[in-house]
């Protein structure tokens, strides 16, 4: 596990933290057991310094100057715990005269806990410390004085701690592997944990970098775990998946446009071309020549102005001229500019509309460019001998709804979620540059309406627009009772 980026991060963080919390628990740990075994200790030396061994001293005691000794010597040659304890008997002078041991002692001995008894109000006191030998003991010296307040002596309790000491030593050798043991747990298992985030972290860096240095094919390797970075990795190759998607549509559009520019570009410049070669020798040709560079500049320029509409849907920056407008009346004069187009490629385009206006608030000009965007398509993807219907319907007074309805090729159910996608072409063998819909779209939402389309393949598609429209005084033929019945109808 190498030392670096989030590994050391979670070791900073949390390794750290494991370390102190152990540590702070191992030293509370060994201090409480050490404060409990020497408090026991402690416990015990009270136990025999109590005024009841000083009341069992005293039966034997009298004012003599020998009187302490004699029952000093008796209470020690008695002494039931000798094994585990040692006790010392000091005369009146300081010396020892007598050890529960049955060896003598010599010399003079350190005994602090004797002098501070001396000078303690309650005639007692305990030390810890090492014998001369370096054995390491808890002393209790308790003074004892006769009936009439003499000094008679002392009698020094003491009790080795070298088993205690041993003994807490183990246990700090046990709690310090336990807590290494532990910590080494937690290492093992951040490891295994940071390992299951790092390398998955890898992994989505490098496809990262792959698909931002154009490699839209890259893709995650499966990852074991359902969690956040398992919703990570499958919207990473969610969206390389649109991104090669996307690329590839953006390919065919530009592939598609350049195809589209070039054909009314040709013929510009093929009857610029012939034009000039013929100069004024045949009006007629020259007339005819005029037609098609108008026809397909025009061309040109409706084409130029749908991709600026894109660019400008696509930045955000597509605005509408809101003024008074009548949808009807919009939809009145494309329906009428279509008739000779659809009759020349022998398509019947039947319209019904009610005789009614649909006053709204829009811009004419992107409302005419919906319904031109909308018919185009029926048209290309009708063959000769089919039939377009435009209906146009109010369920109510306050909403305007457009029906468009072909017997062309339909879209297949798997392309129909996409139509109204950018670039996006169910046929790519009709021309056009793929953006028309996803405009008209735009367009309608921006009116606060509604475009949906339905199809079934190759049985035709029908595009259904629903717009709000503002209230009106009717008509005069519907003011006569006919509004329910009297319908434009006409057939192109």
């Amino acid at each position: 596990m190498k030392f670096v980026g989030i590994t050391k991060r979670w070791f900073l963080n949390v390794a750290s933290i494991v370390i102190i919390i152990l540590v702070a628990i191992s030293v509370a740990l060994i201090f409480s057991l050490r404060s409990y075994y020497y408090s026991a200790a402690a416990m015990t030396l009270d136990s025999y310094s109590s005024e009841e061994i000083a009341s069992s001293i005293n039966l034997y005691g009298d004012t003599s100057e020998k009187g302490f000794e004699t029952a000093g010597r008796k209470f020690v040659e008695t002494f039931p715990d000798k094994e585990t304890m040692a006790v010392w008997l000091i005369d009146s002078s300081g010396n020892i005269v007598l050890s529960s041991s049955g060896f003598e002692i010599k010399g003079e001995v350190e005994m602090p806990d004797y002098a501070m008894a001396l000078v303690n109000d309650e005639g007692s006191a305990k030390w810890t410390g090492k014998l001369p030998s370096g054995e390491k003991i808890m002393a209790s010296t308790c003074i004892y004085d006769y009936p009439n307040g003499t000094h008679g002596g002392a009698i020094r309790f003491m009790v080795s701690m070298e088993a205690i000491d041993e003994q807490l030593i183990r246990i700090c050798l046990l709690i310090i592997s336990a807590c290494v043991a532990l910590f080494s747990l937690v290492v093992i298992s951040g490891s295994f944990f940071t390992r299951s985030i790092v390398n998955p972290v890898k992994s989505i860096d490098e496809t990262a970098k792959r698909i931002a240095g154009g490699d839209l094919e890259a893709r995650i390797d499966h990852y074991p775990y359902n969690d956040e970075l398992g919703d990570l990795c499958t919207t990473i190759n969610d969206m390389a998946t649109k991104l090669a998607a996307t690329d590839r549509l953006k390919n065919d559009f530009i592939s598609t446009v350049s195809h589209e520019l070039r054909t009314p570009l040709t013929a510009i410049k093929g009857w610029g071309e012939t034009l000039l070669q013929i100069g004024d020798t045949d009006p007629t040709m020259t007339e005819r020549g005029m037609g098609v560079i108008i026809s397909e500049a025009s061309r040109l320029n409706d084409m130029v102005e749908e991709l600026l509409d894109f660019s400008r849907m696509s930045s955000g920056r597509l605005q509408l001229k809101n003024e008074k407008i009548d949808i009807l009346a919009e939809l009145d004069e494309v329906v009428f500019a279509f008739k000779e187009r659809s009759m020349r490629e022998g398509i019947e385009l039947v319209y019904n509309a009610p005789r009614v206006l649909a006053p709204a608030t829009g811009d004419s000009a992107r409302i005419k460019q919906v319904f031109i965007n909308i018919l185009d398509n029926a048209i290309k993807y009708t063959k000769h001998g089919g039939k377009i219907n435009v209906i146009a319907e109010r369920p109510n007074k306050a909403t305007l709804v457009i029906s468009v309805s072909d017997t062309g090729a339909g879209i297949s159910p798997e392309d129909l979620p996409h139509i109204k996608e950018k670039f996006f072409k169910a046929n790519t063998t009709v021309r056009g540059s793929g953006i028309g819909l996803a405009v008209a779209d735009e367009i309608v939402k921006l009116h606060n309406g509604e475009l949906e389309i339905s199809s079934v393949l190759g049985e035709g598609t029908t595009v259904k627009i629903t717009l709000p429209i503002e209230r009106a005084e009717r008509d005069s033929s519907e003011k006569e009772g006919d509004s329910k019945t009297d319908e434009h109808k006409e057939e192109m």
